[in-house]
C-alpha cells in the first residue's frame, strides 16, 4: 500500500520568498497534497498562507518548530491550533550529541515538551540529521536518546541523513516500527555538504525503505538543496514516488 507524500516547505524557501502563492499553487499542481510547514513562513503571514492553503485544499499534517517550552510555548500552540498540525517535528544541533551529559540534556527538554503536546493532542516528533549516529562513548548518539527519552516521542526519520551518517535507513525504520509515522525523504550521494537530487536518481533505495517502515502515515519530500532546478525537482520526486507506487498524491 502507498503512502501520503507531503512537501516540506523549506524544499522550496527561496521560491516561496519569492512568490510565495506562486509557488504554492505550482505544488498543488504537481499533486502534493499537503505540506509540512515551518513556524516562519518565507513569503507570508501565517494568516496569508493559512488563506492559501485553505483555497488549494492543502493539508498541514506536520510542522517544524521551536520546542514548547517557556515564552515559546503559547506561540508554537497556537500556530499548531491554526494550521491543525497533529504533529510537530523538531531537532537538536551537532553539539547536543558531544557529550552523553548533552544528549542527556536534550532528552529532557524533549521529554518535557512532549508533556506540553501531549496535554493538546499533538505528537511531538524528533528529526534526525547525522551527527546523531556519530559515536558517543562508545555508542551511537541516537541509541542512547532512544533510552532517553519518553516512549511517546516519535521520530522523523530523515532517510538521508541516517544513510549520510553511516547507517542502513531500512533497519532503522523497521527497528523503530510505530515511532517512525513521519519519513524524511531526499536522495544525491548521501554526503554531508554536496548538492542534493531528484528524489529516485541518487543512491537511496526507498523501494527498501518504505516498505520497511511498517508505522510510517506520510512521506514528505525536503530537498536541502539540489543540483538542478529545484521546482523540477519537486516535481520529478513526485512523479518518481508515485510512480513506483511507493506514495500517492492527491
Amino acid at each position: 500500500m502507498s503512502l501520503p507524500i507531503a512537501l516540506q516547505t523549506y524544499t522550496v524557501r527561496e521560491q516561496l520568498a519569492r512568490d510565495f502563492e506562486r509557488t504554492i499553487t505550482r505544488v498543488a499542481e504537481i499533486g502534493y497534497p499537503a505540506l509540512e510547514i515551518t513556524i516562519d513562513i518565507p513569503g507570508a503571514s501565517l494568516s496569508q498562507a493559512e488563506k492559501v492553503f485553505g483555497r488549494l485544499g492543502l493539508q498541514t499534517p506536520a510542522a517544524h518548530s521551536p520546542l514548547p517550552l517557556g515564552d515559546k510555548r503559547s506561540a508554537v500552540l497556537d500556530f499548531a491550533a491554526m494550521f491543525g498540525v497533529k504533529t510537530l517535528g523538531f531537532s537538536g544541533g551537532p553539539k547536543e550529541f558531544g557529550t552523553v551529559d548533552s544528549i542527556r540534556q536534550l532528552c529532557g527538554r524533549i521529554n518535557d515538551a512532549y508533556e506540553v503536546v501531549a496535554a493538546s493532542g499533538i505528537a511531538l516528533a524528533y528529526h534526525n540529521h547525522w551527527w546523531e549516529f556519530a559515536r558517543v562513548e562508545d555508542r551511537l548518539g541516537f541509541d542512547i536518546m532512544l533510552e532517553l527519552l519518553d516512549p511517546g516521542v516519535v521520530f522523523e526519520v530523515d532517510t538521508y541523513w541516517v544513510k549520510t551518517g553511516g547507517q542502513d535507513p531500512t533497519a532503522l525504520v523497521k527497528k523503530l516500527g510505530d515511532r517512525a509515522p513521519l519519513l524524511h525523504i531526499k536522495d544525491g550521494p548521501a554526503t554531508e555538504k554536496d548538492p542534493m537530487v531528484a528524489v529516485g536518481q541518487g543512491v537511496m533505495d526507498f523501494p527498501a525503505i518504505i516498505p520497511a517502515a511498517t508505522g510510517a502515515q506520510w512521506l514528505i519530500v525536503e530537498l536541502d538543496r539540489c543540483a538542478t532546478d529545484m521546482m523540477v525537482a519537486v516535481d520529478e520526486s513526485y512523479r518518481y514516488l508515485t510512480g513506483e507506487g511507493l506514495a500517492h498524491g492527491r
